[in-house]
């Protein structure tokens, strides 16, 4: 991706959300209020748990709506709430995880030691959930009705014909039955041998290994006269042709790109964020936010919070050659994580400006602006990804502090500029010259 682009929305995610075109999102990654968890009004404005969750799934509706059909949907939860957000998520999406994230500080140590235990009257949690979904029937769609599947089979058969074919005429020729292959090769006297499965099927094939041809020649020695280099070498030049033209498949399917090298089990342990002047009560440490935006998006996707707070998703996105849109419903916290977007952007380094005392920079009244999704949604979409670089996504932060350097705020009838927080200028900038909107991108 040649440039990093970023937008902060100042609102209600419930306004703003409604103004983005139809499947115009990769990734959504989202930290919710979690139901009277903050001492903080935000977090408990409604009366009971029934209100809470109707507001949600008006928020969840608007995330079907945005998300693309290979999107995925990440979205932290309370454990005292995490099994009825995760029904509430399962009528719209299809959950893949219920991930625990198990908390604590950089010593291990979290909050629950310092409860008083005797007095809880229940275990003290230790964890938050963080539900996993994608659309429903997503694989599917990209499996079935695009074709992938069919697609490879076609593609593989096509290319590796012609050797499947010699190494099938020339058993033929010799009078030799699968089964006698098999027994040749060291496999089971059986139909179902691997030979018999592998070597002259026209599903599945495979290229004998250099052994398994041997045998064949000593089987029948006036037959499978072509040297096993010349052999090789003519498979590995189809497997180049088909491995590019498999990577085109995969596009359209819902990006996951995990490793034994890092967390992958539904069982997370990464530290929580240490305290520092001015952070954020919800702030998510950089590299568990990391590891999911590098497991479930390409380069050059567009990530969504709708709950954007310190920016934090934003400078994970950012970092690993992704676009972000941020919705924030504090306009102190909308500045703070402008800072942070810029300065990831620029390089300008976590220098931990945002102290307690600090204020946002002065700026003239802006009038809200709102995207219209009428204008925008032929011409929303996602730019080509390098999958291969996707590998390389795990890298982690030195310092887990909000960047300096505020971008300049644009007053009503003034112009834009790039990056600076504009949000609806910035998206339409940004969209004007992409695809339109689909899931083969």
């Amino acid at each position: 991706m040649s440039e990093l682009n970023w937008w902060v929305q100042q609102g209600d995610c419930l306004d703003v959300l409604p103004t983005l075109p139809d499947n115009s999102v990769d990734l959504i990654l989202t930290d919710p209020p979690y139901f009277k968890v903050k001492g903080d009004a935000w977090d408990r404005q409604w009366e009971t748990p029934t209100l809470f969750l109707k507001w949600l799934d008006r928020v969840l509706e608007q995330f079907a709506r945005v998300l693309r059909p290979n999107g995925s949907l990440y979205l932290f939860v309370s454990p005292k709430m995490a099994a009825r957000v995760e029904v509430l998520i399962g009528e719209r999406f299809e959950v893949l995880s219920s991930i625990v994230w198990k908390k604590g500080d950089i010593n291990g140590n979290g909050q629950h030691s310092k409860h008083h235990k005797e007095g809880l009257r229940t275990f003290a949690s230790q964890t938050e959930r963080i539900i996993f979904a994608e659309h429903r029937g997503s694989d599917n769609i990209a499996k079935g009705e695009a074709g992938y599947e069919a697609k490879c089979d076609q593609l593989r058969g096509f290319l590796f014909e012609p050797l499947r074919k010699y190494l099938d005429d020339e058993r033929k020729a010799a009078g030799l039955n699968k089964i006698a292959i098999n027994v040749a090769c060291g496999f089971s006297a059986s139909p179902g041998g691997m030979a018999s499965r592998h070597y002259f099927s026209q599903s599945q094939w495979w290229l004998p290994t250099p052994e398994h041809y041997a045998a064949m020649q000593v089987l029948a020695p006036q037959h499978f006269r072509r040297e096993y280099e010349d052999l090789r070498r003519e498979y590995e030049e189809k497997r180049v042709i088909f491995e590019t033209e498999r990577q085109q498949f995969d596009t359209i399917r819902r990006p996951f790109a995990v490793t034994a090298a890092v967390p992958y089990t539904d069982v997370w342990d990464f530290p929580t964020v240490s305290h520092y002047p001015g952070k954020h009560p919800c702030e998510k440490p950089q590299a568990l936010l990391r590891h999911i935006v590098a497991a479930s998006s390409r380069p050059g996707a567009v990530v969504l919070d709708a709950f954007f707070g310190s920016g934090a998703v934003g400078e994970a996105a950012l970092a690993l050659g992704r676009s972000c849109l941020g919705i924030e419903l504090s306009e102190e916290w909308a500045e703070k994580s402008q800072q942070r977007c810029a300065g990831t952007v620029t390089g300008s380094g976590l220098s931990g400006s945002l102290t307690a005392g600090a204020k946002p920079k002065a700026r003239r009244k802006r009038k809200t602006a709102t995207i219209s999704a009428h204008e925008l949604a032929d011409a929303a979409g996602v730019p080509g990804h390098d999958a291969a670089a996707h590998h390389a996504d795990h890298g982690l932060p030195e310092h887990e502090q909000p960047a300096a350097g505020l971008p300049a705020q644009r007053a009503e009838g003034e112009p834009s500029a790039p990056g600076a927080g504009g949000a609806v200028d910035a998206w339409e900038q940004h969209v004007a010259g992409r695809e339109a909107p689909g899931i083969d991108h």
